[in-house]
């Protein structure tokens, strides 16, 4: 990957009698950078910066946030451009080789997409290895890890026909393991992949459908699942994604690297917030007692804490909310919300906090995690497979910076450095002296 970024102006840093000069890179787009690499090197000191907040891990050409400005792009598109005017499999396509495809591209990734959603057939004994009510994470975590096992002939990272390969395994498998993993939770048999219908409607089949009556895909429900798997396709250095980068940065296989970003996507802070969205409006339970909740949200003593409702990066208003909102209001168009509680306190909810000053003012507006988590429920999905779900959605961008960081010459094994606090240097007491 080549160093775009190149350095305009050095920042000085003065510390006791040392003066250090470092450069600074400046993006296309985004705030300029403190190249701190020599530092160490220079002045015997190095940075402390926890979370890694203000501090770039890489150079990346794949997607940029602008937290301030609820501005998602990949590749220079915005989001809600691709999430109204393409799919998913084109966003897959873009992310993955840095160009919207032509018709003939687009033809031809669909179809190696396509060809390769079916599992291999003792996979299916490696699931039934899980107890039976095992949590469709744990079951993708190993199963994802477990492919290396199955696949040899793409796990040399150094063959660019091998990560090649691997990537489009993993965009075409990761459904249908998320299917499987849902239907060994619910003790109904597997459903195999079908080559005759769309990304989205196919894991919508393999979830639901079961053999004594088929499941016909309601378009509206499609569409709903197609710009669910969009919208979190990427979204730059997240948590899981710099996982994938750190155990990739050792030589990993693909299939460890992104069983790796499972696991980290499956913590409750990460991936897990569509789920504690939903786990929210249960607590509620009806529309009367939203009054209260919105009390106790505003109360600072108050431990409460309303889930789907801003978010860390975006401090304006996250831009896949609008488009998912509109998601939302057209699957409850269709299956309703007469007869679903939960459903009704998230409308009410939503109606509420949009018209409170007090949650305009503080910016606190639903997120794309709140608006998902509804469509999910009312397409009968558990709050067990929001996140499987996500991780279906992640894959592809979890391969595009797998793919991106393999090529950069200038990344390294991950090593992060420690600010240490423990005891100084001890003699060894024996046993019988302590």
């Amino acid at each position: 990957m080549p160093d775009t970024a190149q350095p305009a102006k050095t920042a000085t840093l003065t510390f006791g009698d040392k003066t250090v000069e470092l450069p600074m890179m400046s993006p296309t787009l985004g705030p300029d950078v403190i190249d701190i690499r020599k530092l160490y090197a220079q002045g015997d000191v190095f940075t402390y910066d926890p979370g890694f907040t203000s501090t770039a891990s890489c150079e990346s050409t794949i997607t940029f946030i602008d937290g301030e400005e609820g501005v998602l792009l990949h590749r220079g598109y915005p989001i809600d451009q691709l999430a109204g005017k393409s799919h998913f499999l084109e966003v897959c396509y873009l992310l993955l080789y840095g160009e919207l495809p032509t018709g003939a591209q687009l033809e031809d990734f669909e179809s190696r997409v396509t060809k390769h959603t079916m599992l291999h057939e003792q996979m299916q004994n490696f699931f039934r290895g899980f107890r039976r009510d095992a949590h469709p994470m744990a079951i993708m975590v190993g199963v994802v890890g477990a492919m290396s096992a199955f696949y040899h002939d793409s796990t040399d990272i150094s063959d660019p026909w091998q990560r090649e390969v691997a990537s489009i395994r993993l965009i075409a498998k990761m459904p249908t393991i998320a299917a499987w993993a849902y239907k060994y939770h619910v003790g109904q048999p597997f459903v195999y992949p079908r080559n005759d219908i769309d990304y989205a409607s196919n894991f919508l089949r393999m979830c639901f459908s079961v053999p004594a009556e088929d499941y016909e895909v309601n378009p509206i429900l499609s569409r709903a699942m197609d710009r669910i798997f969009t919208l979190h396709a990427d979204h730059e250095q997240n948590a899981s994604t710099s996982t994938v980068r750190l155990a990739s940065s050792s030589g990993a296989n693909p299939f460890a690297c992104i069983a790796a970003g499972i696991a980290c996507l499956w913590g409750p802070a990460h991936g897990g917030a569509n789920q504690a969205c939903l786990e929210m409006l249960k607590e509620i339970g009806t529309v009367d007692r939203i009054p209260e909740f919105i009390a106790r949200a505003k109360d600072k003593n108050d431990p409460f804490r309303l889930m789907g409702f801003g978010h860390r990066v975006y401090k304006n208003r996250d831009p896949r909310a609008t488009v998912m909102k509109e998601s939302a209001d057209e699957v409850l168009g269709l299956l309703g919300v007469e007869n679903n509680p939960l459903l009704q306190v998230a409308k009410e909810l939503e109606k509420t906090a949009l018209e409170d000053p007090y949650f305009i003012e503080k910016k606190l507006f639903p997120n794309v995690d709140f608006y998902s988590g509804i469509i999910l429920e009312a397409m009968g999905f558990p709050t067990s497979m929001f996140t499987p779900i996500f991780a279906v959605s992640r894959t592809v961008g979890w391969i595009s910076q797998w793919k991106e960081m393999l090529g950069d010459p200038a990344q390294k094994i991950g090593r992060p450095r420690q600010l240490y606090v423990g005891a100084a240097e001890r003699d060894y007491v024996d046993v019988e002296d302590r």
